[in-house]
């Protein structure tokens, strides 16, 4: 049985290429005793309401036809943001170079949290060039990485 965000990935994909964005990630998880199903998506020069609007109608109807998922939840569409998370291997391949943040799980060095340019992503290991210092980081021990967005 395929999972629910590839599911709805594949129902979201026509309707948010129609509206002329990109799909970039669906996530559908469990907050505070509630089910979120979230489809966020791109575009060129950044994601209006009016995208995501455009997005949401058409999309909601697709779901209650489907009927992927038993029980209730709460839909949202939305943009996949400026600090937006890093999940795929084209996410990284369009990003190569660019600041990012690198989260873990446990404390290396003292710290949970780095910043440096993306070098690398090769199985889900992350390569972070700081300050001309490449670091490897390997993907059992990465909780995020997203974009970086200095203050």
């Amino acid at each position: 049985m395929a999972k629910v965000t590839d599911t709805v990935a594949a129902l979201a994909l026509p309707v948010v290429e129609g509206a002329g964005c990109a799909l970039w990630d669906v996530e559908y998880v469990k907050e505070a005793g509630q089910w979120f199903l979230r489809v966020y998506i791109d575009r060129e020069g950044g994601v209006s309401i009016d995208d995501c609007e455009a997005v949401s109608r058409p999309l909601s109807d697709l779901l209650d036809e489907a009927d992927p998922i038993e029980g209730s939840y709460t839909f949202e569409v939305s943009s996949a943001g400026a600090d937006r998370a890093l999940k795929k291997p084209e996410h990284f391949a369009r990003f190569l170079g660019e600041e990012v943040e690198v989260k873990l799980y446990r404390p290396r060095e003292g710290r949970k949290e780095f910043v440096g340019r993306l070098k690398g992503f090769e199985d889900g290991a992350v390569t972070l060039d700081m300050d001309g210092q490449e670091t490897l980081f390997t993907k059992q021990e990465i909780a995020l990485v997203r974009l970086y967005l200095r203050v």
